[in-house]
């Protein structure tokens, strides 16, 4: 069967009249004729002309469904270096092989959550005076910084691991941004835990804390957005 290159299968990806075939597990397939891969694109994220031999282990259905489509050739890859782990991370790997991909998706949302509900209820607290919203809003802002630093060590761990530490736009968005929400938060959590009366009198400095904790939203918002965009990469017109 011939054989393609990397190179020579993004050739093949469903756009100009181009057929749309994809890889998997060094096979090259013609799904032109699927609705499913119309305009080159499946499920609005997989692209053809890709190999989709590790996409397909995430997938909802297994690589069967690819039998149904005409083998049209074998995919030819470049060996490239591999990745050298210290021993206790291969180790980890072998016995629990969905750290290979799972575990900053897995652990990134409860930062997301605790950051973005502080500011949501101390604005409920300053609404109706209610102090358990208050409350509430010290201890999700203590979740947060708990739960960012895992978030942050695992986001390094997969950025090391499954992209080789390359960077790219959403890597130099979030890097630098992670660390400062990260500073804030520890911030605004020393401030209130030494100043727990720093929202009953919104004056003077204080009103500084509210700016700064207004601040955790849309800085989770942009970080938040550029992780989802590794994920699912938007289509360019």
């Amino acid at each position: 069967m011939k054989e393609y290159t990397v190179q020579e299968l993004e050739k093949h990806n469903g756009k100009d009249e181009n057929p749309a075939y994809v890889a998997y597990d060094g096979k090259v397939y013609d799904v032109s004729g699927s609705k499913f891969w119309k305009g080159g694109l499946h499920m609005r994220r997989h692209k053809a002309g890709t190999d989709l031999t590790t996409d397909i282990q995430a997938a909802p259905h297994d690589s069967n469904l690819l039998d149904r489509y005409p083998q049209v050739g074998v995919l030819v890859v470049e060996e490239v270096a591999e990745v050298k782990l210290p021993v206790f991370a291969a180790m980890l790997l072998e016995k629990n092989p969905f750290f290979r991909r799972h575990p900053h998706p897995m652990t990134v949302h409860f930062p997301i959550v605790f950051f973005m509900a502080n500011p949501f209820f101390n604005f409920l607290f300053l609404l109706t005076g209610e102090t358990a919203f208050e409350t509430t809003a010290f201890h999700c802002l203590a979740g947060g910084v708990l739960f960012s630093v895992v978030a942050i060590v695992t986001g390094v761990f997969t950025w090391w691991y499954n992209y080789m530490a390359k960077m790219s736009r959403p890597i130099t968005v979030k890097l630098p941004l992670s660390v400062v929400l990260f500073i804030l938060a520890v911030v605004l959590f020393v401030w209130r835990f030494m100043d727990p009366t720093v929202l009953t009198a919104p004056h003077g400095a204080n009103l500084l804390y509210l700016v700064l904790d207004a601040a955790l939203m849309p800085i989770v918002s942009i970080i938040g957005w550029y992780g989802a965009t590794m994920t699912f990469p938007l289509e360019k017109d």
